[in-house]
């Protein structure tokens, strides 16, 4: 593979989130709680420090598949394809090894909220997720993220050249947004989960739990929301009120993963 000399797109942090140079980034950093631009994963491995709340990464999505028939439980037609996930591995070769930023792709440039994972070794450990909720176009939104998730995800070390081989990617993208009628309207291990409530001071605050996170902890709907909340830095006991009052919102996921290895057998076919 060939891509030329490279100039990479670097983040910036400030204090108001990361900015793209010259992309403009659609989310914004969060601890316990974000703004509508951004959510934290909600995995536990995920939580960060909460004494910093300024500049955090928003991280670690992992969404649903679809059906058997190649469609969404709601219907749609998937969007998510594995050339998403292979013009992800162009972008990390191309970093890596200081060369042009591969060419626009030819899969759709939709905008869609979106979330890129990389994942390492036969264990497939985490090792860099970031994403947004925005609505970003999906050309711009899958360059961008496949970078930040693999060098700006602040609980690891950017990930190096030596453990490319190793490397597995996942693209996933977020759809069917719907307003849940209360903290229970919601089915698990189907939908993610986002809520808006009151702290104890009246503030709002928001946080989100993706699709797998509830089946993969073992949570039933009220533990799933009870430990939202806390996840959301709510400290006052949670109470049917508390719960009753929160605003819930639903979403379905599509996701897909390649390996290295397939990666390189894209490659090869494509010379071929």
């Amino acid at each position: 593979m060939n891509f030329g000399s490279r100039t990479y797109l670097m983040a910036r942090e400030s204090q108001s989130g990361i900015e793209q140079q010259p992309l403009r980034a659609s989310l914004r950093h969060c601890s316990h709680s974000s703004t509508t631009k951004g959510q934290k994963c909600g995995y536990p491995y995920g939580h960060l420090n909460p004494a910093s709340s300024r500049n955090r990464a928003v991280c670690c999505y992992n969404g649903t598949t679809p059906t058997a028939n190649g469609t969404l439980r709601n219907g749609l037609i998937p969007i998510v394809s594995p050339e998403m996930c292979f013009y992800c591995f162009d972008v990390l070769y191309s970093h890596l090894h200081n060369m042009e930023p591969p060419s626009t792709p030819d899969f759709t440039n939709e905008p869609f909220p979106l979330f890129v994972t990389w994942k390492i070794g036969k264990d497939k450990r985490l090792r860099g997720c970031m994403g947004t909720f925005s609505h970003i176009n999906l050309h711009a939104g899958l360059r961008e993220y496949a970078a930040t998730s693999a060098f700006k995800d602040s609980r690891f070390q950017p990930i190096g050249r030596d453990e490319l081989p190793r490397l597995g990617v996942s693209v996933s993208i977020l759809r069917h947004f719907e307003d849940g009628r209360d903290y229970r309207d919601w089915d698990i291990g189907v939908h993610g989960i986002r809520i808006e409530f009151l702290n104890e001071r009246g503030a709002k605050r928001t946080a989100t739990y993706l699709p797998e996170v509830a089946p993969e902890q073992g949570w039933d709907h009220e533990q799933t929301i009870d430990s939202l909340l806390r996840k959301g830095g709510y400290k006052e006991p949670v109470t049917n009120e508390v719960r009753r009052s929160i605003k819930l919102t639903r979403y379905q996921s599509e996701k897909i993963s390649v390996t290295f290895q397939d990666y390189m057998s894209y490659w090869r076919n494509r010379r071929c």
